[in-house]
């Protein structure tokens, strides 16, 4: 028996979302995801907002989310998905079923700006190393174009840039990314900046929220936080908790509630796909790795306590990832104990229904006029942009607490999607 179709709200707005690393894994299982919620072939698991408290949201519907997206490569959308078909991440029904969403949306795909770090990755589009070559104002100008265009030839409301590309590599920090004017002179001078920057700029700059699902820097650097704020445009980040992070910002705080000291906390990841060989490189590698630990040792609250977080690639693995974990810890009468958990999953199912979640609350947030950091997000990722803290429990009870705070009574999501489309009507 099928699950039902997916239960969508009713809305006077079609939202785009536009993914920075169009062609990769992450991307092709939204593809792949909302064709199958839309036939009634998938059920809306892992997606928090289609839950209590979340679903009292007058959020945009899934039905009425447009894919596009910038990529560097290029590698065919189609042959992505029969990889994560062989792989057992998409089933063939779906593959089939979502076959036609998959060749519109390779439509909407343009040339990506190339990382200065990633010159000679295999499949390389000429257009991406040759956008990647201009000043950055240029770059931006090029992408602000992609995005309006997007816009206007899908008739939306607004669209939502989400970052899902490989890890960039660890940029040192930059006295120009201080501040908004420092950096714009900086733009002036033609001085290049990361892909991910660029990005981030073209989309607040253009007025589209942005969700930063990488550990790149984004729009994490003060200078774009200024300008988000001065735009009041909205944007989350960073880099997206999907696995052996979560467990540890949802374990981690039992040690601390109840007395027990813990000693050692050991890490090991090993993955696989485009990601894992990225990561392979350790400049690319090091600011996952700071990420994943940075969170722990917050929770634990213990400069002296030895933790230690590796990162394997293992081709064999393809989609799937696996983490193994080891905590040592003492407890009463000085007792010495352990605790061992291992983690496997397929890295892109669990990272697209979060991707769905910050999408919508997103395009929610500019509804409601809000601009800045989306602090209500921060159980998204394993390094919350507008800081805080890293206890998972906590940073859910602060979503649940906004979503209480926006929550639409009963019958009252279609009366104010009326009001918008009359509003809108009258402009």
């Amino acid at each position: 028996m099928r699950p039902e179709r997916t239960r969508e709200k009713p809305t006077a707005r079609r939202v785009g979302v536009w993914c920075v690393g169009a062609r990769g894994a992450i991307s092709t299982c939204l593809v792949h995801g909302l064709a199958g919620l839309r036939e009634g072939l998938l059920e809306p698991l892992g997606i928090a907002t289609e839950a209590e408290p979340l679903a009292r949201l007058p959020l945009v519907g899934l039905g009425d989310l447009v894919l596009g997206g910038h990529d560097v490569c290029t590698r065919a959308v189609r042959t992505g998905a029969e990889e994560l078909a062989a792989q057992g991440v998409l089933s063939p029904e779906l593959l089939a079923a979502a076959a036609r969403d998959a060749a519109e949306y390779e439509t909407r795909l343009r040339p990506g700006v190339l990382d200065q770090a990633d010159v000679g990755l295999a499949d390389l589009d000429p257009s991406a190393a040759r956008l990647g070559a201009l000043p950055p104002r240029e770059q931006i100008d090029a992408l602000v174009a992609d995005l309006a265009a997007f816009r206007s030839a899908h008739g939306l409301a607004r669209v939502v840039v989400v970052n899902l590309a490989s890890t960039e590599a660890q940029r040192a920090p930059r006295p120009e990314w201080q501040d908004l004017a420092a950096f714009r002179r900086a733009l002036d001078r033609g001085e290049a900046q990361p892909a991910s920057v660029v990005y981030a700029a073209a989309a607040l700059e253009s007025g589209a929220p942005y969700v930063n699902f990488t550990p790149s820097l984004g729009a994490s650097i003060p200078a774009l936080r200024e300008l988000a704020r001065a735009r009041n445009v909205p944007h989350a980040g960073s880099d997206g908790k999907t696995g052996e992070t979560l467990v540890k910002t949802a374990l981690a705080p039992l040690f601390r509630a109840r007395a027990l000291q813990v000693l050692a906390w050991q890490g090991y990841n090993m993955l696989g796909n485009r990601d894992g060989a990225v990561l392979a490189d350790p400049a690319h590698k090091e600011a996952k790795v700071r990420n994943k630990d940075e969170a722990l040792r917050t929770l634990l609250g213990d400069e002296a306590v030895h933790t230690h977080v590796g990162i394997d690639y293992v081709p064999s693995l393809q989609d799937w990832k696996t983490a193994w974990d080891f905590i040592h810890f003492r407890g009463f009468l000085g007792v010495r104990m352990s605790l061992q958990f291992t983690w496997s999953g397929s890295d892109s199912a669990l990272a697209a229904p979060l991707v769905l979640d910050l999408v919508r609350l997103a395009d929610l947030a500019a509804e409601r006029g809000e601009g800045g950091e989306m602090l209500h997000t921060a159980a998204y990722f394993k390094a919350p942009v507008g800081g805080g803290t890293h206890d998972f429990h906590a940073q859910v009870e602060a979503l649940h607490a906004y979503a209480r705070a926006a929550a639409v009574p009963a019958g009252g999501s279609a009366e104010r999607d009326s009001r918008i489309q009359a509003q809108r009507t009258q402009e």
